[in-house]
């Protein structure tokens, strides 16, 4: 038996905090040397630096990291950036959790590990299962595996007992497979990280444009007049997408960063491409004060709505003054609906309220209206800075309703910009991997398969975990990721995954969710998308799309790093043949052995992918169809929509800061590669919370002083224990700190209206004093 049960969260030891200066400048030179740093100790001198070379090339594979769009035609040879080089050396760490390491590591143990050791512990090499009552996980071989799953499965007695969750890293192939085995089991339970990151984009504008993407492409940012990029951090989360804002600033375009937070890749960029020109990006900063931004906004956590709202009156209000100065009233006329109830509902607006509210007075919002209305082609460009609030399908729609007022969409060089996080988080959507399925997806696999699938809705992230907790869910399968440590409220999350009969996981490293489980738990190892994927017909490759609607080719290089190991695909398809047997008539093993097989599946399925096979095989693959991109907005009534909402007052205690959880510069999502934050200064330690400076002090607080942060609602209390307080420059009221380890504060109850996302941004905490000091 079990000593004791293993713990929901990491250990709260403080590490040994060191603060330097924040950087003024991301990438560069260090950004390179610590690329190089990471591919070399993770996966050797010769290996790591050669797998680099094949990142986001037309032969190589997609980059596990960020779903930020490759440049058509040419690619550069270092076509990575930092964290994408960290995500490849990760994938391909010479270090092995192997059976002997199981053997020698209770679960309890390996709960007591900070996150950066788990996943330091390696590879995962063998299929593991960890027995009801077991301390320790055991190998076992992939029939008895597979077996173990199978059997849980076909003892529920409705398939709706089981909840199917799927990373945004998963291929096209390996999601439209696990779907079509889910459908064919009789559920729609498919949460994934979508639900946690950009359910509330998909939200807004499908009710505004109809489609719940982009209307962008990369090349647009060579054409565009000015670039706002709201609740966004790229110098962090989507490195590359500097080198498209340097670009359009070097041809004179305005760049508007809007953040809690002075985020250093928006201050300035040192693109390390630019080795032969080195002046030229060095020239350009210095003539705006070393700033790729032109404009810094530095508005409240959760202010964005004010924000919006208060520059559309001021816009408005100019037009009133001036008529067809700043409205594009043809395109409004022609092309939208809504607009008079806008207009009226703006001018209810109080300004006051507007300005506390946003925390940017008057002229601050009349700055930002002066670049919206002298520009004519506009991207707008969002992140979870926006998506992970409980307004956020009305604050991202304010987006859409300021780009519509411009006539900035449906044409080159403007329009709307959600960039997402995960490789391939939009490309799983896409081909079907949504608790809510249309019906053309239904009818397809029907028409196409002869299987009748359930038209019901089923769970998403938060739905599924209240199911768990209630006994009504029994079986949890993850197709990737880190459930536990992704998914809000930490402790509860801990608690419904335990009373599951089952958990099992599909992953290439040990994480978390490993050690708090059902009562029995099964690990199955797969490749990454760097290794080789070997079928009956020889090698495969696999097609994922970016945050841009590109569908495109990836292939996995690299020797696997167990014998043992399987693709997603191969797991799913074995699965399915071991729960379904004969009860749909469909060749698993066969498409497995023949990707293209699976592809043309999807084609026959799935609207967008004409000749599949054929277009992925080119080097920049294929646009998906988008309406709007071309002016056509697919919406019931062909026309986009303007959105009114009200402006939410704050309700904070006045001794209450409003936390936003953030990224390191040493994570990716939850994977911790190290402790270190350079961009923000912070170094050796990730329990820090960033506080305002005046806060800190009427708090009788100071850099490097221990905190609690203590956050109650509805009369349930939730602590993160022990975090260093770091004085820093954010808006009074304002705090941020690193997620997984703040995940224990979010609400499982409190999400964003209209999309069900957990509300991760806006989170009211307590600062109780430790009574301890670490010198900094």
């Amino acid at each position: 038996m079990t000593d004791r049960v293993p713990a929901a969260q990491g250990p709260a030891a403080l590490t040994g905090l060191r603060l330097t200066e924040p950087k003024e400048v991301a990438a560069g030179v260090q950004a390179v040397a610590q690329a190089m740093k990471y591919a070399t100790d993770w996966a050797g001198v010769v290996k790591g630096p050669r797998l680099l070379t094949l990142v986001n090339q037309h032969d190589g594979f997609d980059c596990p990291s960020c779903a930020w769009p490759d440049p058509k035609g040419h690619r550069a040879t270092a076509e990575f950036c930092e964290n994408g080089a960290k995500a490849v050396a990760d994938a391909a760490d010479r270090r092995r959790a192997d059976a002997a390491f199981f053997a020698s590591h209770s679960v309890a143990e390996l709960a007591s590990w900070p996150d950066k050791a788990l996943n330091d512990a390696g590879r995962l090499t063998n299929p593991m299962v960890l027995r009801e009552g077991s301390s320790h996980y055991e190998a076992v071989g992939w029939d008895e595996a597979i077996g173990v799953v199978a059997t849980h499965l076909r003892c529920l007695t409705d398939p709706d007992q089981a909840v199917f969750y799927t990373s945004g890293r998963t291929s096209n192939e390996a999601a439209f497979l696990y779907q079509l085995f889910v459908r064919a089991f009789g559920t729609n339970n498919l949460p994934d990280c979508s639900n946690m990151c950009h359910e509330s984009s998909g939200a807004a504008l499908n009710a505004t444009i109809g489609i719940g993407k982009g209307t962008v492409l990369l090349e647009d940012f060579d054409l565009a007049d000015a670039v706002i990029v709201v609740g966004q951090n790229p110098g962090t989360n989507h490195p590359r997408m500097l080198t498209a804002l340097q670009g359009a600033k070097e041809r004179g375009a305005t760049i508007v960063g809007i953040n809690p937070l002075p985020e250093t890749g928006l201050i300035g960029f040192n693109n390390p491409q630019d080795w032969k020109r080195p002046t030229k990006v060095g020239k350009v900063l210095l003539d705006r004060d070393k700033h790729l931004a032109d404009l810094l906004v530095p508005v409240r956590v959760a202010g964005d709505l004010a924000l919006l709202s208060g520059v559309q009156k001021e816009l408005l209000e100019r037009e009133a003054d001036r008529p067809g100065s700043v409205v594009d009233a043809a395109f409004v006329a022609a092309d939208t609906v809504g607009f008079e109830v806008l207009r009226d509902h703006l001018a209810t607006l109080d300004w006051d309220v507007l300005e506390q509210e946003s925390g940017i007075d008057r002229d601050g919002l009349r700055q930002l209206a002066d670049i919206i209305a002298d520009n004519e082609r506009v991207i707008w460009c969002w992140a979870m800075g926006l998506t992970q609030h409980e307004h956020a399908v009305g604050t991202i729609q304010q987006i859409v309703n300021l780009a519509l007022l411009r006539g900035s969409i449906g044409k080159p060089g403007a329009g709307l910009c959600p960039v997402r996080g995960h490789s391939n988080v939009q490309g799983d959507r896409t081909v079907g991997i949504w608790e809510q399925p249309p019906d053309w997806l239904l009818e397809g696999i029907e028409r196409e398969l002869g299987i009748t699938a359930p038209t019901r809705h089923g769970h998403d992230t938060v739905a599924a975990i209240r199911a768990m907790a209630s006994g009504e869910a029994r079986v949890f399968v993850g197709m990737g990721g880190n459930f536990l440590s992704a998914a809000p409220d930490t402790e509860a999350t801990a608690e419904a995954l335990r009373r599951t009969d089952l958990t099992v996981a599909v992953s290439t490293k040990l994480n978390r969710s490993h050690l708090v489980t059902g009562r029995t738990a099964i690990i199955l190892p797969c490749l990454t998308r760097t290794e080789r994927d070997r079928q009956l017909t020889g090698d495969q490759f696999v097609s994922v799309e970016n945050s841009m609607g590109i569908v495109h080719a990836s292939r996995g290089r690299a020797r696997p790093a167990s014998n043992l190991l399987r693709s997603e695909p191969a797991i799913v398809a074995a699965l399915a043949t071991a729960v379904l047997g004969d009860r749909v008539a469909v060749d698993w093993q066969g498409l497995v052995d023949d990707y293209d097989r699976v592809r043309d599946l999807i084609q026959r399925i799935v609207p967008g992918f004409d000749e599949y096979n054929t277009r992925v095989r080119t080097d920049d693959g294929f646009a998906l169809p988008n309406g709007p991109r071309d002016g056509n907005f697919t919406t019931p009534d062909a026309k986009a929509h303007f959105t009114t909402y009200d402006v939410p007052r704050s309700a904070l205690h006045p001794d209450e800061l409003l936390l936003m959880t953030v990224r390191s510069h040493d994570q990716f999502n939850t994977t911790i590669y190290g402790l270190d934050d350079r961009y923000r200064g912070v170094h050796n330690e990730r329990r820090v919370v960033f506080c305002n400076p005046d806060d800190l002090a009427g708090r009788g607080l100071s850099t490097g002083d221990v905190v609690d942060l203590v956050g109650t609602h509805d009369g349930v209390v939730r602590v993160a224990e022990r975090f260093v307080c770091i004085a820093f420059d954010i808006p009074a009221q304002c705090a941020a700190a690193y997620f997984p380890e703040t995940n224990v504060l979010v609400p499982l109850d409190r999400v964003a209206r209209g999309s069900n996302t957990p509300v991760s941004k806006a989170i009211p905490i307590r600062l109780r004093a430790t009574g301890e000091h670490v010198a900094t």
